[in-house]
């Protein structure tokens, strides 16, 4: 694969053979940030899971201290007082079962994040052919599933991120944006691996946290020393 001329000069900041702490981790990553826009910091976390087996699988999500540097827009499924609970809370869409044919039939996906209340997902179900493949049907172990959505509003709104296994056992959340200060970005990766830490499965064996690395969206990625995370 080809590479730009400003990835090759970002990678040369970048010693691959080495594994950093968390902090100079960090400082490489936005050192090597220098894309005309405000690039996403993300980290990769390759588990030593196999979710293949059900009880392997990590799903869960949680507040970063800093957010996420994004602004989320969220689509909730609500009747009556929770439909104007949702609204009051600062959804930007919420709605029914008039919504199933504008997502289904008009392929409208103006919206980040969907929660809804639990006798509302009979209707969400029907959904789940186009939601579930964009990662958007809302699920209880990550809080959109709820009768209180105010809170899942105001956490998501707060910087709430979800985190669950890919196929290839890894884990890819946002935790901040380039311009964001070290320290922020520091506490939000804690605040990520302190989660994912204690979602370890407990039939997992041998090596949990295989590797760790952050990357921006346009540069090259950086391994962290996953000795002193544990």
């Amino acid at each position: 694969m080809k590479r730009g001329k400003r990835y090759v000069e970002a990678a040369k900041l970048v010693d691959r053979a080495n594994l950093y702490d968390t902090a100079d981790a960090i400082t490489v990553v936005k050192k090597t940030a220098g894309a005309k826009f405000d690039e996403t910091v993300e980290a990769h976390i390759r588990t030593g899971c196999d979710g293949r087996h059900a009880d392997q699988q990590i799903r869960g999500a949680v507040v970063l201290p800093h957010g996420t540097g994004k602004t989320v827009k969220i689509l909730v499924f609500a009747k009556g007082d929770k439909a104007t609970e949702a609204e009051a809370a600062g959804a930007e869409f919420v709605g029914g079962e008039e919504l199933i044919p504008k997502i289904q039939n008009e392929g409208w996906f103006d919206f980040d994040v969907v929660v809804a209340t639990p006798d509302m997902m009979g209707v969400v179900g029907r959904l789940g052919r186009v939601l579930g493949p964009k990662g958007l049907m809302p699920n209880p172990k990550a809080g959109t599933v709820t009768m209180d959505v105010t809170k899942a509003v105001n956490d998501i709104k707060a910087g709430k991120v979800e985190y669950r296994l890919d196929k290839t056992n890894i884990i890819h959340v946002p935790i901040g944006k380039a311009s964001f200060s070290e320290e922020q970005l520091a506490d939000n990766f804690h605040a990520l691996l302190d989660a994912i830490i204690k979602a370890k499965p407990s039939t997992v064996k041998g090596q949990y946290l295989k590797s760790v690395t952050v990357t921006s969206t346009m540069g090259p990625g950086v391994r962290i020393n996953t000795a002193k995370l544990v």
